[in-house]
């Protein structure tokens, strides 16, 4: 009788501090006519409810069973603002993972932030190319050697790997993170992050060695990077990913363009789930003794509210809104809002009084939808319609301090999430869109320089003939004004820049000259050359504005123009390979 090895898989990724369920939106046709169905979905309770419900099912059917996070549960909303990770590891501990992979933004802030996540979690943090050979002894947020810390074996190249089991073979996880980490984080500078798929490799070959042929990838290297190293490796049963919040699943239907869920490179299936604990995926996987796929039925589901909130032009009628409301819930991606009612009690009264004052004091009033996306697109040419405005506070927030100002320039990843039409609060801005409280920084650089830093950023974001590190680096300026065409060779693709000039109380826009100066400001983050902003660094002299951060300049802003009003003119005018 041929033994039937089987996994129950429950994962998520990216959920950066999303205890509470996130408004999501839909588009849906219905008798000739296109509604916007807005809803709450996901959050831990939700999360918890549906994982143990797996867990569950895969006891009651003989399955073994996993729960990963795909790395990135930092930042990105006031919980983690006010508690600085401690309400993570709480959280999470009460989710229960079998484990969790590093995570750029889990290191932003140097290694001790790590070392204090570690000290409280119950499970382990896998970081397979994280090399800590070099880490200097009876430091403070010293990582090697932690017990809850799975590593880099700098002896025999290879990953420290946890074994589970299914069936009566092990089962191997190997958690692998973003090489690039220096770049787009701040480890400290005595750790280092070597090549991920030379160290996948080794570890699957000493695996293969050892007899284990049932192996579990857990990745932080985002989607393009995990079907490289599918193609690349062979003998990985399974690529459970995160970082570039790819959602996939079947939801073309309702608006939101996915990937297939599960789509597989070389044999080896790849699942993401989204972003900010929006959605889980669930699956079943069967596999051959030696590993290989078999087949895979799953899905990723939003966790939604009952009730929908419709939005049209026009008054809706009962009819209309129960045929909406089931066609939204019978489809296959989406689940109810069943929860974890103890979870939910300890965000509500461990957690959220904290932050529930932020969470009323209205800034502003944001006439519109603004979009956020990273990259331009068909849809949005010019890329994302909320970082402009973010790059026009910077400018005139410093120019009110500095009157010496030319342009702001920052990368989209620092911008985290759209704006819905509606009141705009301080929670909104301090805990989803500017999360990151980086100070600004102003400099003087050359023409040449500043050309060099757009290119190299744009290049960076799309892997245009160079190795990026993802679509967050994507340049967004106010003041300036470039023309981007990817198609010629690397260093001739911005063939026009030009920066914003008052004349005699005029706005003009001038060509930027090689050798003339001028004066910008950016992120701590972005200034620091950080992500293809290389040339930064080129600047004359940096110097920090110590009275303002990023999220002040925007509330500062938003406070003195009461919105949003009006639009910007277009400062990105992007050709390239990628529509």
């Amino acid at each position: 009788m041929t033994v039937r090895y089987t996994l129950k898989l429950a994962h998520i990724n990216d959920t950066h501090s999303h205890f509470d369920p996130t408004r999501v939106q839909f588009k849906l046709q219905h008798q000739g006519k296109t509604y916007d169905i807005n809803s709450h979905s996901g959050g831990y309770a939700r999360i918890s409810y549906q994982v143990e419900q797996a867990r569950a099912e895969a006891a009651k059917n003989g399955q073994s069973f996993l729960f990963l996070h795909g790395g990135d549960s930092f930042q990105g909303t006031l919980y983690f603002s006010e508690f600085k990770g401690a309400a993570n590891a709480d959280l999470l501990n009460r989710l229960k993972p079998d484990a969790m992979v590093l995570g750029n933004h889990e290191i932003d802030a140097g290694n001790e932030p790590v070392k204090n996540f570690l000290d409280n979690i119950g499970f382990p943090l896998l970081a397979g190319n994280m090399d800590l050979s070099q880490e200097i002894a009876n430091k403070p947020g010293r990582l090697a050697g932690h017990h809850n810390l799975l590593d880099y074996n700098s002896d025999t190249q290879t990953a420290k790997v946890l074994i589970k089991s299914i069936g009566d073979k092990p089962l191997a996880i190997i958690g692998i993170t973003l090489e690039q980490m220096k770049e787009i984080a701040r480890p400290d500078d005595d750790t280092h992050f070597v090549n991920a798929v030379t160290t996948t490799a080794n570890t699957i070959q000493a695996l293969h060695q050892q007899g284990v042929r049932h192996i579990v990838v857990l990745s932080h290297l985002g989607w393009e990077m995990d079907k490289q190293l599918a193609q690349q490796v062979s003998g990985i049963s399974v690529i459970v990913g995160g970082h570039s919040h790819t959602l996939q699943g079947e939801f073309n239907h309702l608006g939101m363009s996915a990937l297939p869920y599960g789509e597989a490179v070389n044999g080896t299936p790849i699942l993401h789930a989204g972003k900010y604990a929006e959605t889980i995926g669930l699956c079943n996987l069967e596999f051959t003794a030696d590993g290989k796929l078999i087949s895979l039925d799953g899905h990723n589901y939003f966790m939604l509210d009952q009730h929908l909130l419709i939005e049209t032009n026009e008054p809706i009628d009962a009819a209309t809104y129960q045929a909406l409301t089931q066609a939204i819930h019978a489809h296959k991606g989406i689940l109810g809002d069943e929860h974890d009612e103890t979870i939910a009690q300890v965000i509500e009264h461990k957690y959220h009084p904290a932050i529930k004052a932020l969470e009323h004091q209205v800034l502003a009033f944001i006439p519109k939808n603004l979009v956020h996306t990273r990259l331009p697109s068909k849809a949005l040419p010019h890329g994302s319609e909320i970082a402009p405005w973010v790059c026009k506070s910077i400018y005139h927030e410093t120019k009110r301090l500095h009157d010496k100002v030319d342009f702001a320039l920052h990368n989209a990843g620092g911008v985290r999430q759209s704006l819905n039409k509606g009141p705009l609060t301080m929670a909104d801005v301090l805990g989803r869109l500017l999360p990151f409280d980086l100070p600004l920084v102003k400099y003087r650089i050359k023409g040449k320089h500043l050309y060099q830093a757009i290119e190299s950023a744009i290049n960076s974001a799309t892997n245009n003939s160079i190795t990026g590190t993802g679509a967050g680096s994507f340049p967004y300026t106010y003041g300036l004004k470039y023309y981007y065409d990817g198609r010629q060779s690397v260093g001739k693709r911005v063939i026009k820049l030009k920066v914003l000039s008052h004349q005699s109380g005029t706005e003009v826009w001038q060509h930027v000259e090689l050798e003339k100066h001028y004066f910008g400001v950016s992120s701590a983050y972005t200034a620091s050359g950080k992500e293809g902003y290389q040339a930064l660094q080129q600047a004359d002299w940096q110097t920090a504005i110590a009275t303002l951060t990023l999220p002040q300049a925007f509330i500062r802003f938003m406070e003195r123009e009461q919105g949003l009003m009006g639009d910007i003119e277009p400062q990105v005018s992007y050709t390239s390979h990628l529509y």
